[in-house]
Parts: structure tokens; C-alpha cells; sequence
């Protein structure tokens, strides 16, 4: 039985201010709202992100999400007032690691070996 997608999940305490977080993240609307107390959003590439509204987890979570230009990435969490100071770089990749308001931590890697996922 093959797999053929994932969707990456992060618990929050409340979908609703996390929606309007997420949004100005990802620079627009979720995708999908399966449920009251979920939104997904879908990648180009595919995968999905996933945010529900579960209290006693939210903020132990973490995911990395591929992006082309790390630079360009830094920029738009600039203009939306998230800290851009974890970053680094390697021979490989380059990442970025922020924090959404209930703790869960989002790296944005950007491969530079072309072998790396993208």
C-alpha cells in the first residue's frame, strides 16, 4: 500500500486567532476547512499544512516547509512582524526557524544541493 501524500499537523489553542495568523503567514485563506476547529492549506508541490484546534497540545509541534528563496521568505515574515533571527546555513540547505504565538516552531529551508527535497 503505497503512500501518497502527507500533511503535516500543528495543535493551537484557538483555530480562530491561529487562522488569522496563518493567513498572514502564508499569505492567503486556508484551502480547506474540513472541520470547524481545522484549516489546511495545500502546496504547490504538494503536502498540506494542517492546524487544529486542540489546547492541551497546542505548541509542541513543529514543521519545516521547503521554499524557494529564503531571502524573499525572510522579507514577507518581516513585513509581518515575526522574528527573523534564527537562521542559518550550510552546504545543503538554508533555514529559517520562527515561532507561531502558541510555541510551535516552522522552519523555511530553502535546498541549495538539488538533491534535497524541494
Amino acid at each position: 500500500m503505497p503512500i501518497r501524500n502527507a500533511i503535516a499537523s500543528l495543535a493551537v489553542k484557538d483555530i480562530e486567532s491561529a487562522l488569522k495568523w496563518y493567513e498572514r503567514l502564508l499569505g492567503r485563506s486556508a484551502d480547506s476547512r474540513p472541520m470547524a476547529e481545522v484549516a489546511e492549506w495545500k502546496f504547490d508541490g504538494g503536502g498540506w499544512l494542517q492546524v487544529y484546534q486542540l489546547p492541551e497540545r497546542a505548541g509542541s509541534g513543529s514543521v519545516t516547509l521547503a521554499v524557494t528563496d529564503i531571502d524573499e521568505q525572510a522579507a514577507h515574515l518581516r513585513q509581518c512582524k515575526i522574528d527573523t533571527g534564527q537562521r542559518s546555513s550550510g552546504q545543503k540547505v538554508k533555514t529559517l526557524m520562527i515561532t507561531d504565538p502558541d510555541g510551535n516552531h516552522i522552519a523555511f529551508a530553502q535546498a541549495i544541493d538539488p538533491g534535497m527535497a524541494q
